[in-house]
Formats: C-alpha cells, sequence, structure tokens
C-alpha cells in the first residue's frame, strides 16, 4: 500500500470520491489491488463502509484489513440508464451486485461482475475479487467463477 501518496495527490487519483480520515487507507488499498475493509481489532467484527467505531463493541480500535473478495451475489440491479462513467455501457443493462462476503455474515460490499453475460448474474451465485482500470484508477469487480466451481 502506498502510504507515502499526499491526502492531495489521493484525492486527485480519484475525482468525485468521497475520501476522507476515515476511507483514505481504503483508497491507497486500492492503488496496491487490496481490498480493504474496517475490522475491530477488539471483537474482531467487521464492517462496511469505513467508520472510526466498532458498531458491535464501539471500540475505537478499528483497521483497514484486507478481504479475500469471495463471497456470494446478495443482490443485484441492471442499470438501464445512469450518469455518464468511463467504460459503462447502457445500452446493454450495466449489473450492479452486493457481494456478500465470506469473511462474515452481513459483510457486503457493492461493485459490478465483469466478464459475464448479464443471464448468468443471479443472487446466490458465488463470485471472487478482481480489479479492472478505470479513468486510471483501480476499481474492485467481481467474476463469476466456471460452473464447475459453483458447487
Amino acid at each position: 500500500m502506498d502510504d507515502t501518496m499526499s491526502d492531495e495527490d489521493l484525492v486527485n487519483r480519484f475525482p468525485g470520491q468521497a475520501l476522507n480520515r476515515d476511507s483514505a487507507p481504503h483508497y491507497r488499498g486500492r492503488l496496491a489491488h487490496q481490498l480493504l475493509l474496517n475490522r475491530c481489532a477488539d471483537c474482531g467484527t467487521w464492517h462496511h463502509s469505513p467508520k472510526p467505531i466498532c458498531p458491535a463493541c464501539w471500540s475505537t480500535n478499528v483497521i483497514p484489513t484486507p478481504v479475500s473478495g469471495r463471497g456470494t451475489v446478495h443482490l443485484t440491479i441492471f442499470l438501464h440508464q445512469g450518469p455518464p462513467v468511463a467504460g459503462v455501457d447502457y445500452a446493454t443493462p450495466y449489473p450492479v451486485v452486493t457481494v456478500e462476503l465470506e469473511e462474515q455474515e452481513g459483510l457486503r460490499f457493492t461493485s459490478t461482475v465483469v466478464g459475464a453475460s448479464n443471464d448468468e448474474i443471479r443472487i446466490g451465485r458465488r463470485v471472487a475479487l478482481d480489479w479492472i482500470g478505470r479513468d486510471d484508477t483501480p476499481l474492485p469487480v467481481f467474476l463469476l467463477p466456471p460452473r464447475a466451481q459453483q458447487a
């Protein structure tokens, strides 16, 4: 993870994102292709979005920690229109998924699935983390494993 990048450079690298003291380490992790979510060092509870206090025990001892990126599609929607975004074509509905990560029940992260047809993207499907570049910034996305690995 690049801890040497200034806050100003980080904000410039991720324009339009809500960067603050709590989320900055997570965006620095993305530059190293690490998906970091907060984990309480006192009780072990994971949580997302980045907040400075553990929602389970109220400890302030929360640490951005890498997750495996493996999980199950919990929710899926297909956008037929939306704001202009580089690499997003709404002519084919754009998939947005919320994935429940295997680290903890209820720990969820929202992104998209790449490399699959929309017909293949369904609730309950297993997924794995991958990375794409969008506007020269790393974006965490999910892949569907081959059907033989779904069981």
